[in-house]
C-alpha cells in the first residue's frame, strides 16, 4: 500500500498553492478577467493551470505548510499582492475614464450618463466609450498576458513570506495611483484645450451679438467640437495606454 506523509504533501502542495492564490487574487481584481462574465469556476480552473504551468520559472519556493504559522501571513501577502496587481490594471482604467468624464464634462454630456452592470456603478456615455476603448486595446496589445507576467515576475520582488506590510510599502500603490491619474488628465488636455477655445469664441460672440440665444448654438458647436477632438485624440491612445501599463506592471518586478 503506497502512503504518503505529511511532510511530503505539504513538499508538494506548498509551491503550487501559494503562486495559484495569488493569481486567483489577481484574476478576481483585473479588468477583463474579473468580469462577470468570466465564470467563476473557469477563472478557478485557469489561476490552477497557471500556477501549475509557472513551477519551472518560479525557481525554489519556500515551504509552508497549512499548518505553520506563517501559513496565515503567507495567505495575507499572497491575496494582497494579487489584488494589488489587478488594482493597479484597474487604476489604468480608471485615467482613461477620467479623461473621458472630464471631455464630457466640458462636451455637456455629463448628464448622459448609463448604469454599467461589470462595475455596479454610473458613467457617463464619453468616459464608457473611452472605457470600452481602452478594452479593445488591452486585448489586442496582450494586457491579459502582461499580467499574467507581472504575477510571475512578482514573486522574484515578492517572494512567498509573511510580510505583506513590508511588500506593500515596496509597491508604491498611492504613488502609481496619483501619476496614472495625472496621466488621464494629460489624455484629456488636447480636447479640453479645443472645448476651451470654442467656449471662449461663444464668449465673444455673445457679447458681439447679445440678440443671438448663445445657449441654442452653444450645445450643438461645443458636442460637434468635442466629437472632432475624440476622433482626432482616439487613434493616438495606443502610446498612452501601453506607457500606462507598463508603468503599472513594472511596479511588481517586470522592468
Amino acid at each position: 500500500m503506497i502512503t504518503f506523509s505529511e511532510a511530503q504533501l505539504t513538499a508538494w502542495l506548498s509551491p503550487l498553492i501559494w503562486p495559484f492564490l495569488r493569481t486567483l487574487a489577481v484574476l478576481t481584481s483585473a479588468p477583463v478577467l474579473s468580469s462577470r462574465t468570466f465564470p467563476v469556476r473557469a477563472r478557478i480552473g485557469l489561476a490552477f493551470f497557471v500556477a501549475l504551468a509557472a513551477q519551472p520559472t518560479l525557481g525554489l519556493q519556500p515551504v509552508i505548510g497549512l499548518n505553520d504559522p506563517q501559513a496565515l501571513g503567507a495567505v495575507f501577502q499572497q491575496v494582497g499582492v494579487g489584488l494589488a496587481i489587478g488594482f493597479s490594471i484597474r487604476v489604468v482604467f480608471a485615467a482613461v475614464e477620467l479623461a473621458g468624464e472630464v471631455a464630457g464634462f466640458q462636451m455637456g454630456l455629463s448628464f448622459a450618463s448609463f448604469f454599467d452592470p461589470s462595475l455596479n456603478t454610473q458613467s457617463s456615455a464619453v468616459a464608457r466609450f473611452f472605457g470600452q476603448t481602452t478594452l479593445f486595446l488591452f486585448v489586442v496589445m496582450n494586457g491579459h498576458l502582461m499580467v499574467l507576467l507581472a504575477v510571475i515576475h512578482s514573486f522574484q520582488a515578492f517572494p512567498v513570506d509573511q510580510n505583506f506590510l513590508r511588500a506593500l510599502e515596496q509597491m508604491k500603490v498611492i504613488d502609481l495611483g496619483a501619476n496614472l491619474f495625472a496621466s488621464g488628465l494629460w489624455i484629456a488636455l488636447p480636447m479640453v484645450g479645443m472645448l476651451m477655445f470654442a467656449n471662449l469664441a461663444l464668449g465673444i460672440v455673445s457679447r458681439v451679438a447679445p440678440q443671438m440665444n448663445i445657449y441654442a448654438i452653444g450645445f450643438p458647436v461645443t458636442l460637434t467640437v468635442g466629437l472632432i477632438g475624440m476622433a482626432v485624440t482616439l487613434p493616438m491612445l495606443d502610446e498612452p495606454v501601453m506607457h500606462l501599463m507598463q508603468t503599472a506592471i513594472d511596479a511588481f518586478g517586470t522592468g
